[in-house]
């Protein structure tokens, strides 16, 4: 396969080989590809200052204290603890129970591990909103199991007290939608609809604006900030 020449071929392969979905053959064809395309590099190097950023929004998840405490009850691992483990594991006791505490254990795991899957967001897509001088501004994730858009400021942009950022979905046709509000540092939470990531949705733009918003129901009416595009996961 020759790529060169292939810009939108080019920018796709190069995302999926930062994000770690282009795997196996592929991910080896395209790493050879980068030893003797500089501009291929230059690529992959511009996905990474766009995509590496979303990692503050992977948080490590610890069981709840709880269920290290309900396996330590189903083991007798309390009294273990008292008796010593040579004492309990010459214990009768502990080899009748012993294959019934590793079903309970079993279910108990299952549906600790249950629950977390229903707690875990399922991001389905990303964006990196950038100023005028190519530098990240917003990161954006699309979590479809529970619904919702989280917008997180990277740096720190002040806004008058009279101003509000908006984040606008600029449709391939139509009027621009408007998702919502934004901070102007940390994050916050937006309702996610196909108004957001839609098909039809060819650009996403931040505005500043008059205070609670754009007064004007077709669209904003202040200057655009920041601007990206979705990245489908």
């Amino acid at each position: 396969m020759n790529i060169r020449g292939n810009d939108p071929l080019r920018q796709k392969l190069a995302s999926e080989y930062v994000l770690g979905t282009l795997k196996g053959g592929a991910r080896r064809r395209f790493e050879g590809w980068l030893y003797n395309d500089a501009d291929l590099r230059n690529i992959t190097a511009e996905w990474r200052q766009r995509l590496e950023p979303m990692a503050e929004f992977a948080t490590p998840v610890a069981p709840p204290k709880r269920v290290w405490q309900q396996i330590e009850q189903r083991l007798h691992l309390a009294q273990a603890k008292h008796g010593g483990w040579t004492l309990w594991r010459e214990s009768v006791s502990f080899w009748r129970s012993l294959g019934l505490a590793s079903s309970a254990i079993a279910a108990l795991l299952v549906i600790v591990m249950s629950t977390q899957l229903m707690n875990t967001p399922q991001i389905s897509h990303v964006a990196t909103l950038m100023d005028e001088k190519s530098q990240t501004a917003l990161l954006l994730t699309a979590d479809s199991r529970h619904d919702t858009l989280e917008v997180r400021m990277v740096g720190n942009a002040p806004v008058p007290s009279d101003k509000d950022l908006e984040l606008w979905a600029v449709p391939k046709s139509g009027n621009p939608r408007s998702l919502g509000l934004l901070a102007d540092k940390g994050s916050v939470k937006l309702a996610l609809s196909d108004r957001a990531i839609g098909n039809d949705v060819a650009l996403l733009a931040v505005t500043l604006e008059p205070r609670g918003g754009s007064p004007d129901p077709n669209g904003p009416t202040g200057p655009i900030l920041y601007k990206g595009n979705w990245v489908r996961l």
